[in-house]
């Protein structure tokens, strides 16, 4: 049997997902160590779901290898599914179970012992804080209760690997914070490895030790969340108006203080060493182009000004 010969918990090589002449993911590469957290970012549509079908055994690659737990997920997905936890974008609970049902059932499916699932399933209502709740009946669970009785089913059978479709959409910031800290806690506690998508860029940055931005298939960027922002430079100066906003962009990018200058659809975003001080300039040669500001603006520079850098578009656009 195949067993895991290094500290990677997920590594695929090429990884390739066809539909016809569309392709989904194209030749996609990771490593994600174990213990670690990485999120995977990326418009709508840009390959995050099918790359997490795929490396969970729900899809079989078109093309290009990937192991999960040190097993390859095409050859031995039997054994990637006795290692992983999974939750789905779309929340898939039988609402007329009740919680500690839920979590007897899939404790059942996968072959554990009644004293071993008892004790499982006490351990982890109180850490998702469904204790109360337990043995009421899933239809009359608020949003956020059914999202954090998914996180639990997902642990359940104590897996190697944690994948998370989007796990906080639609949640209150009070749950999403509560999510947040559960995944922490457990990278903490029992070196579990995650790997999670996300639409939001303060979950990304406050969770992930990794972030890979994927659009069209392809990892277009990764790295250390803080490492991709300080490459914008320490200030970003948004400019929004109409005009020749690529003759602005290129008069900009000759200026010496300026790091980074990204530009798409009327908005212009500036990397400079001292936003305030550079300013002034900026609206001068915004003026000489012929690109007339409707709105300005500095700040730090964050996870979304990366995104927007890589993927040119807003976030939840197709």
């Amino acid at each position: 049997m195949t067993t895991v010969t290094n500290d990677l918990r997920v590594e695929a090589k090429g990884l390739t997902r066809k539909y016809g002449d569309l392709v989904a993911v194209d030749s996609l590469d990771l490593s994600i160590p174990a213990g670690t957290i990485y999120a995977l970012l990326g418009p709508n549509g840009a390959g995050k779901t099918t790359t997490i079908s795929m490396l969970t055994t729900l899809l079989p690659p078109t093309s290009g290898t990937a192991r999960v737990a040190g097993f390859d997920v095409a050859a031995q997905p039997a054994e990637v599914r006795k290692r992983i936890g999974v939750t789905f974008q779309e929340i898939v609970l039988d609402k007329d179970l009740t919680g500690r049902e839920v979590l007897d059932y899939h404790g059942r499916l996968y072959g554990m012992k009644r004293g071993e699932r008892a004790a499982r399933i006490a351990e982890l209502l109180a850490l998702v804080e469904l204790e109360d709740a337990a043995d009421r009946r899933v239809k009359t669970y608020s949003g956020g209760m059914k999202r954090r009785l998914e996180l639990a089913r997902g642990l359940m059978t104590r897996p190697q690997v944690l994948f998370l479709d989007e796990p906080t959409q639609g949640l209150d910031p009070q749950n999403r914070a509560r999510v947040w800290d559960y995944l922490r806690a457990l990278r903490h506690s029992d070196g579990l490895t995650l790997l999670l998508t996300t639409h939001y860029m303060d979950e990304a940055e406050a969770l992930a030790d990794t972030v890979g931005i994927i659009d069209h298939g392809r990892l277009v960027v990764e790295g250390p969340p803080e490492r991709l922002v300080a490459q914008m430079g320490a200030d970003v100066i948004h400019v929004s108006g109409e005009g020749n906003g690529a003759d602005f962009a290129e008069r900009v990018r000759a200026l010496g203080y300026v790091q980074d200058v990204q530009q798409s659809n009327g908005r212009v975003l500036v990397g400079v060493d001292d936003g305030n001080r550079r300013l002034a300039e900026i609206v001068t040669v915004a003026g000489s182009a012929g690109f007339r500001i409707e709105d300005v603006s500095v700040a730090r520079p964050s996870l979304g000004d990366v995104f927007l850098k890589h993927t040119g578009r807003a976030l939840r656009d197709v």
